[in-house]
């Protein structure tokens, strides 16, 4: 699919597109290796930043987990948070979760702020 020639004759923006399509069906057949060397390419190992540079490297960095290569996939998560200028992707929350930080809303569902406390009128002193 992706090594059809027809793709040769697509943009660089279509070439990559059809990387991270043909990965994801590599990954859906659970052919994770076979995902992984799909995504690599010189695109994947440029220092140039494009559009779709964060979604290449995001992509290769889930495969890479996908596959149990966590410490590769946290150094490709970090590239992908630095090319991730328009946050179009949560490279940055999977890079937090793999150092261990933990993420809490501030806010536990069906607990409001106003919780603990009564208004005044409430109180019994409305003399």
């Amino acid at each position: 699919m992706a090594g059809a020639p027809e793709v040769h004759k697509l943009d660089k923006a279509g070439q990559v597109e059809m990387r991270l399509v043909a990965a994801g069906a590599r990954r859906d057949m659970g052919q994770l290796d076979a995902a992984i060397v799909t995504l690599q390419s010189p695109e994947l190992a440029s220092n140039s930043v494009q559009p779709w540079t964060a979604r290449l490297r995001y992509a290769y960095a889930d495969a890479l987990l996908a596959a149990g290569r966590e410490q590769e996939a946290r150094e490709w998560f970090a590239k992908a948070v630095e090319s991730d200028r328009d946050g179009s992707t949560d490279a940055s929350d999977r890079l937090a979760e793999l150092d261990g930080v933990e993420f809490m809303d501030a806010l536990d569902e069906g607990e409001s702020e106003s919780d603990g406390q009564r208004p005044a009128a409430e109180d019994g002193d409305e003399d």
